[in-house]
Formats: C-alpha cells, sequence, structure tokens
C-alpha cells in the first residue's frame, strides 16, 4: 500500500506556526484532528501532518538547505484553485517563492506555487491539470 502515513514536522515555535499551516492545512482540505500544548495534528482522509515542538532547540535557524527534507508538495486542485491559494497566502503567514516564474518555476510543464513560512519551510502546492490558456 503506497502512500503516506503521516508528516511530522518539528518547529521551533508552535504558536507562531500554527496560524500560517492551520490556514494552510485548511485550505487544501485538512481537517485539524488534535491539539496540545507542544503541538497540532491535521488530517485529510487516512493522511495526517503533525507540527510539534522540536525537543532540541539550536541558536541555528532552519535552514531547508542543510540535508534533510527540503520541502513538502501538496496536490493543490486545478490551477485557479493553486492561483487562489498563492494570492491569499501572504495575509496568512507565508511568503510567496520564486515570484518572476510562478507558476512554472518547476518547468512548462509544471504549474505550482511555493510558498514559505515564517521559519523558512517551503511549501509547494501543485494543479492537478492545465489549463489551455498554459
Amino acid at each position: 500500500m503506497p502512500g503516506i502515513h503521516h508528516l511530522e514536522i518539528w518547529v521551533r515555535d508552535i504558536d507562531r506556526a500554527r496560524g500560517p499551516w492551520a490556514w494552510l492545512l485548511t485550505a487544501l482540505g485538512f481537517e485539524r484532528s488534535q491539539t496540545w500544548n507542544g503541538g497540532t495534528s491535521w488530517a485529510c482522509g487516512a493522511t495526517y501532518l503533525t507540527l510539534t515542538t522540536s525537543p532540541h532547540l539550536s541558536a541555528d535557524d532552519h535552514d531547508r538547505r542543510r540535508p534533510g527534507m527540503n520541502h513538502v508538495a501538496f496536490h493543490g486542485g486545478e490551477p485557479a484553485d493553486v492561483d487562489a491559494l498563492v494570492t491569499a497566502a501572504p495575509a496568512h503567514g507565508w511568503t510567496p517563492l520564486y515570484a518572476d516564474r510562478y507558476p512554472h518555476a518547476g518547468g512548462p510543464d509544471h504549474y505550482a506555487g511555493w510558498l514559505e513560512d515564517p521559519d523558512g519551510f517551503k511549501v509547494e502546492v501543485v494543479a492537478s491539470s492545465r489549463t489551455a490558456a498554459d
């Protein structure tokens, strides 16, 4: 049975991370399934994503370019859905990336938006199909 069961992302400040991630995951069809003092989980079908305060905070900031996971990519619906989400994202704590190449920063046949949260975590939202205008 292929597929992802869950992802757990350790964050520096759960209170700062909750707002941007709650907005994004809700917009993508996830529902909050659990909340506790140090974390929150959102579920979509059998898959869930958890944000948890890291037990090993260091003085170094998160850097997605270091060894480890670079980013998480989500299905974003149709191109218009991705456009709406990327347009609304800054009001919810996300910074759009690659604006000069949007929506084809991943190549001419790849329609997606890239966002970065306040701690530097990168998310890619990929359109499921292309329109004739592309």
